[in-house]
């Protein structure tokens, strides 16, 4: 089976699986709103592993210690979820809602901002990044957003700050030049139609922060216009998120009846084709499991995928029993073994390391 990769002017190329190895090139970003000059390597051998908030399994998802603890554990790319200040800054959270994975509760100074909104359709009570200036998020720390899950990750509690994406990008350049290996970013814009709603849109500002870097790129998204729009800006693979229920929240305030379900089949891949590189999918779409949770026979996802010209990056990889399929309790290594030679060109792991070790095992 042929391995799509991407160049760094993001020309989709095949290559036969044995040649994983592709020279770096310039991408050129040529816009009005700015000019961007990437070097894009691909030198790893798939699939990449992807940590998903950084080695969020040890430390407290999206801080910088999660980050350089990802790299350091080997990790082809460090992945941030992106929102924005009040005063146009992006920063790593998980959502804009910042009440499960801050301390903002417990500054007195900030409880007049609490409020409750309308995210995505969704109701959302606790306080939000867009209310905050990058100042006043400074004066937070981080905290475990499923402690019952993770009791391990408590004692960082109170330690870290909210990383800035400059922040993260720099974290990124340093480690690469001091090991000697190119360490990738792949940040998700979240909820971009609704920042785009308050006059915070998040593509130019992302673009804007990414002028100067030098290192492999993915930009990913849950929504599909954003991502077209950003197609039209930049030459960076992008890659559509899609999950195994509902719709792109875009769809929705559009009135398109269209869900994500749609966008899996034969058409739906050619077209996102035409403005992505790579699709990141709920893990469930490439093998499902029943209503035990024990993993099915495999769906034809991938093969579909690979024919319309894109990669397929599968999420998430958690090591605890609450989250693995019912014949991998325990082992944890096993759901990775089912995926990769299933074929899948990247994974989303908490746990790098582990996604690593079966990696160079297979």
């Amino acid at each position: 089976m042929n391995l799509l990769v991407w160049s760094g002017n993001s020309q989709q190329s095949t290559v036969n699986s044995q040649q994983r190895t592709v020279n770096s090139e310039q991408s050129t970003v040529n816009s009005q709103q700015s000019t961007v000059i990437m070097t894009q390597t691909f030198i790893n051998k798939p699939p990449i592993i992807i940590a998903h908030r950084g080695a969020s399994g040890y430390r407290l998802e999206h801080t910088l210690a999660s980050y350089e603890l990802a790299i350091d554990l080997g990790a082809d790319y460090i992945e941030p979820d992106l929102v924005i200040t009040k005063d146009g800054v992006l920063i790593a959270r998980h959502e804009n809602e910042i009440s499960a994975t801050t301390d903002i509760a417990n500054h007195p100074e900030f409880a007049h901002l609490k409020t409750t909104k309308i995210i995505d359709n969704e109701i959302k009570t606790g306080w939000f990044t867009e209310d905050l200036t990058i100042a006043e998020i400074k004066t937070l720390t981080a905290k475990e957003r499923i402690p019952q899950l993770r009791p391990q990750n408590l004692v960082y509690e109170g330690i870290f700050p909210i990383p800035t994406f400059t922040e993260i990008i720099d974290l990124a350049q340093h480690k690469s030049q001091a090991i000697g290996r190119n360490i990738g970013i792949y940040p998700e814009t979240k909820h971009p139609s609704y920042f785009q709603s308050i006059g915070l849109p998040l593509a130019d500002t992302l673009l804007l922060s990414l002028q100067t870097v030098n290192l492999p790129i993915f930009i990913q998204s849950f929504e599909v216009s954003n991502l077209k729009e950003l197609s039209r800006k930049t030459d960076l693979p992008l890659v559509q998120l899609i999950n195994d229920t509902g719709q792109p929240y875009d769809f929705a305030i559009n009135n398109n009846p269209r869900n994500y379900a749609d966008l899996l089949n034969q058409k739906g891949l050619k077209e996102i084709a035409k403005y992505a590189q790579a699709i990141g999918v709920n893990k469930n779409l490439l093998i499902p499991r029943d209503n035990h949770g024990q993993l099915l026979s495999p769906t034809p996802l991938i093969i579909d995928a690979h024919a319309a010209n894109l990669q397929v990056h599968a999420w998430t990889f958690r090591n605890e029993d609450f989250f693995l399929p019912l014949d991998c309790q325990g082992n944890p290594e096993q759901e990775y073994q089912s995926f990769f030679k299933l074929g899948v060109d990247g994974v989303f792991s908490d746990y790098p390391d582990k996604a690593l070790k079966v990696k160079l095992y297979e």
